[in-house]
């Protein structure tokens, strides 16, 4: 009998080993068992990976809450260079995506997201002794570079602690946090800016460069403290007892039928370029991030050009936000228990519409504000589901690795759109930013229902057998599991 290559996990005394197995065990453990250790990676886990996503949203998305409390002024952004600044960020921050969780693969999550955010909170505190567009220039690329792979990561990372359905609930906690960072930079940009100038006579630090200078602060200094509060993998979980270890670590080795520390390989990122249901997600990604972006860059222009001033622009900023957290971890929990991705990234794609819709062509500010909650509630659900989407039906961990990866980095490229969807000179209605933002959603819905119709087909074409010649006599268990979302045996998630 041929031995497989893939590791269980068995409890001996207090320790928690890999074992190669020879046949799947039966389980081991009651369903009670398995959900009190998911309560506790929920509350160990989830809550720090959310707070560092919405460090890394704040350090990112503070520019725009900067520009109109002085920086245009100050570092005369005058014509397209604001633009340029938001351009060249996601540029780098789009290229370091893959390699860098390549790497985490490697050193492991704990050390290598904390690095990430440190390097991302160091730059923002760098960023308030700029003085001129070029120097912002150099802050925004560096700025890329430790952001980029700040997402994929963490959406990697918690693909290694929860089973398929219950994935997207966490990603959409966790990435609530560019919502409520939303919600939380209109506030602190308010509070930081009002706090009276000081610093040496040569560099004072006063209004806009106090919101870079605090908040990156605040992010060195949480980074510092986050390996002592992320675990590397499940069976590394200083919270848990040796048997939830085993618990932990054994669910996800036989729900995905993979040797959970397998490297990276280069037909792992084939696997992951061209399985259908990436592409799905990529181009619903990119889409969906032209809109995410530039409302969370050009909200409080948007809305000191309806005539308010700049601190009520910011605070007006904030409720849209909030909402938009509220119903994108909602929207998850809901399509997890359902099993349904699809379904709801279209739907939320019209409502996205029609607030665009009400933006471009209505006269009342007020009505316009209130369009602003129809395209926060509608867009920003859509992030997490995609990238959840991608990573559910992508078999295997190294496979995973490079899906978030991948998908995230082809959505950056909606970033880069987003960055010149909104400029000086469609000022103050707006009517090309609103229009692309309609045509990006419309198309989103499109390609949703494609993506979905596809798998309906796939998952009945395997269960009529059309895919079983996959399986080759004398084939190894190692070169069976390595099929991954190929094998099958394997069903998408619609």
């Amino acid at each position: 009998m041929e031995e497989t290559e893939f590791k269980h996990f068995h409890l001996h005394g207090d320790e928690v080993v890999p074992v190669k197995s020879y046949a799947e065990p039966e389980p081991e453990w009651t369903p009670e068992e398995e959900k009190a250790v998911r309560r506790k990676l929920d509350y160990r886990i989830v809550p720090v990976v959310t707070l560092l996503y919405l460090l890394c949203f704040i350090d990112r998305a503070n520019i725009g809450n900067a520009r109109i409390m002085g920086m245009r002024e100050d570092l005369a952004l005058v014509g397209y260079r604001f633009n340029w600044a938001l351009s060249i960020f996601y540029v780098t921050y789009m290229l370091v995506e893959i390699p860098s969780n390549i790497i985490l693969k490697k050193v492991g999550p704990r050390f290598w997201i904390p690095f990430l955010v440190g390097g991302f909170g160091l730059v923002s505190i760098c960023t308030a002794f700029v003085k001129s567009w070029s120097q912002l220039m150099v802050a925004r690329a560096f700025l890329g570079i430790f952001e980029g792979g700040t997402m994929p990561g963490i959406a990697f990372f918690l693909s290694c602690f929860y089973r398929r359905e219950e994935l997207l609930f966490r990603i959409g906690i966790f990435v609530s946090g560019s919502s409520m960072a939303g919600a939380f930079g209109g506030l602190l940009a308010t509070g930081l800016s009002s706090i009276p100038r000081w610093g040496v006579a040569a560099t004072p630090i006063y209004r806009w460069r106090n919101i870079f200078f605090f908040e990156g602060l605040f992010t060195v200094l949480v980074s510092l403290a986050a390996p002592f509060f992320m675990p590397t993998r499940p069976e590394d979980c200083f919270f848990l007892n040796a048997r939830e270890r085993m618990i932990a670590a054994e669910r996800l080795v036989r729900e995905h039928k993979a040797n959970p520390h397998e490297n990276v390989k280069m037909h792992h990122v084939k696997r992951a370029v061209f399985n259908i249901n990436n592409l799905v997600c990529c181009g619903g990604f990119f889409l969906i991030n032209i809109t995410v972006q530039s409302f969370s860059l050009f909200l409080p222009t948007i809305l000191n050009d309806l005539g308010w001033t700049a601190t009520r622009a910011q605070l007006y900023s904030v409720p849209p936000y909030v909402c938009a957290a509220t119903i994108s971890i909602l929207i998850a929990f809901i399509s997890d228990k359902t099993r349904l991705r699809g379904v709801y990234l279209a739907g939320f794609s019209i409502l996205t519409i029609i607030g665009f819709a009400i933006l471009r062509t209505s006269g009342s500010a007020n009505i316009k504000y209130m369009a602003v909650f129809f395209s926060a509630i509608g867009a920003f659900p859509g992030g997490p589901g995609f990238l959840a989407w991608g990573l559910n039906n992508s078999a295997g961990p190294a496979v995973r690795a490079v899906t978030g990866a991948y998908i995230v980095s082809i959505g950056t490229l909606g970033a880069i759109v987003a960055t010149w969807t909104y400029i000086v000179t469609d000022a103050p209605l707006y009517h090309t930013g609103h229009s692309i933002n309609i045509g990006a959603q419309a198309a989103v819905f499109v390609l949703v229902c494609g993506g979905v119709a596809y798998i309906v087909y796939e998952n009945k074409l395997r269960a009529r057998g059309g895919r079983d010649h996959r399986l080759k006599e004398n084939m190894t268990h190692q070169e069976e599991a390595d099929l991954g979302y190929r094998h099958p045996e394997f069903r998408y998630i619609p």
